[in-house]
């Protein structure tokens, strides 16, 4: 191959992720594949005839969001993807290579797709428990229905932003501690938290009163994004009785700029937990239907160096991708392209692999200590929070980069 690419990158030619980018120098957005410390243009690729039918690519890859190429399929995504490795497998360099290459590190990144709808889940066993011991402590943490359906609730597109972008904190009622237990005042959230989560994105739209079943629930998956999903804590407790989270959480999530296309991850496909009891029959899966995703969390003090304060995996979740889509539809909602569906936090088995601040700090009562000396119970203005995920088997690597927020006051 005669690009060099780092061999820590997280953008190996296994991997070719899709995303959204403005070239140094340049305010046009266009779609580009990510590989080790550039990005290949597919616009000016398509420009240079790589993938045949130039008007026609030229015009999906200037748009500036990557649903009308995702729309496309799997069929012709995939072949643009197999051509993208072909020409970086050629044995010296091409002469169009100076024209398509560009620099990552200095260029802007963008929303990858428009998001119609945005939907959260509550997938992780560990994290579903650890707040059920934390809040219902003489009772069972889970509540009966949680080991029969994958808990989703429907929040809010509008708010949701690419890595880099800041989050204010957030304002709302909520309970003073020490205060009356039924009176709330209005304030600035004083409890702010990340939620570390994985979210996949729609590819293939389904007819409305139709349910998607289990067995196709992958084809209708196009690739996935590292996920924040940031949570007001206090706002959250006294608002989610009846009806679930609201202004807690929909005042901001944060995304992966790069989407990991399903193909590149199929090499880490894993089996996932035991479910007991069986689901039903339209969420009995079988196989490998999990991914073994490295996920690492990290806060990062205002003009301090950061701390990793959580090591996860995606392959403690509970509920698979699969069953969390097969359930989304089994009433006949449909499904969009662009729809973005997140897994909820994911808390692995030990107090190091929680991936919330709620869960490591223990709803407050144990400070987690930073590499500057400090502490944390919740987010504190001016914390940047960073997640990163990789998957590797020690030759191959396919990485997510990372999503980045700084919380405002």
């Amino acid at each position: 191959m005669w690009l060099h690419i780092p061999e820590d990158s997280d953008f190996s030619i296994h991997n070719l992720p899709y995303g959204i980018f403005c070239p140094p120098g340049s305010q046009q957005p266009r779609a580009g594949i990510a590989v080790g410390d550039h990005i290949i243009d597919l616009l000016a690729a398509a420009d240079t005839g790589m993938f045949g039918k130039r008007r026609f690519f030229a015009g999906i890859f200037a748009q500036p969001v990557l649903n009308d190429f995702i729309a496309l399929g799997k069929p012709v995504t995939g072949k643009i993807r197999k051509k993208v490795q072909a020409w970086l497998k050629m044995p010296e360099r091409p002469a169009n290579a100076d024209i398509i290459l560009c620099d990552r590190i200095s260029s802007a990144m963008m929303m990858p797709v428009r998001i119609p709808n945005y939907t959260d889940f509550y997938s992780s066993m560990e994290h579903a428990s650890n707040v059920g011991k934390m809040f219902r402590p003489d009772g069972n943490p889970l509540l009966p229905n949680w080991k029969w359906i994958p808990v989703g609730y429907h929040g809010r597109a509008s708010s949701i932003v690419v890595s880099g972008t800041p989050v204010r904190r957030p304002s709302g009622q909520i309970l003073l501690p020490g205060g009356n237990p039924d009176t709330p005042v209005y304030s600035k959230s004083r409890q702010m938290d990340f939620e570390l989560e994985m979210a996949f994105i729609i590819g293939k739209e389904s007819s409305l009163g139709e349910p998607v079943p289990i067995e196709k629930a992958e084809e209708y998956i196009f690739g996935l994004v590292l996920f924040n999903d940031w949570s007001a804590r206090d706002i959250q407790r006294w608002e989610y009785v009846p009806l679930g989270p609201f202004l807690g959480k929909n005042f901001g999530s944060s995304v992966s700029p790069w989407i990991i296309p399903t193909e590149a991850l199929r090499p880490f496909l894993v089996k996932g937990p035991k479910q007991n009891p069986a689901p039903l029959d339209y969420l009995k899966t079988s196989g490998k239907k999990h991914y073994d995703i490295h996920l690492e969390v990290a806060v990062k003090p205002q003009g301090g160096s950061e701390t990793v304060v959580s090591r996860s995996n995606t392959k403690y979740l509970y509920w698979s991708m699969a069953q969390q889509l097969a359930h989304h539809t089994v009433n006949g909602c449909n499904l969009q392209v662009g729809d973005m569906l997140a897994s909820g936090t994911i808390s692995g088995p030990v107090a190091g692999s929680y991936g919330s601040m709620l869960e490591l700090s223990w709803a407050g009562k144990q400070p987690v200590p930073l590499e500057d000396g400090s502490t944390r119970t919740f987010l504190q203005d001016g914390d940047t929070v960073v997640m990163r995920a990789w998957s590797s088997d020690g030759e191959v690597r396919v990485g997510f980069g990372e999503v980045s927020g700084t919380l405002l006051p």
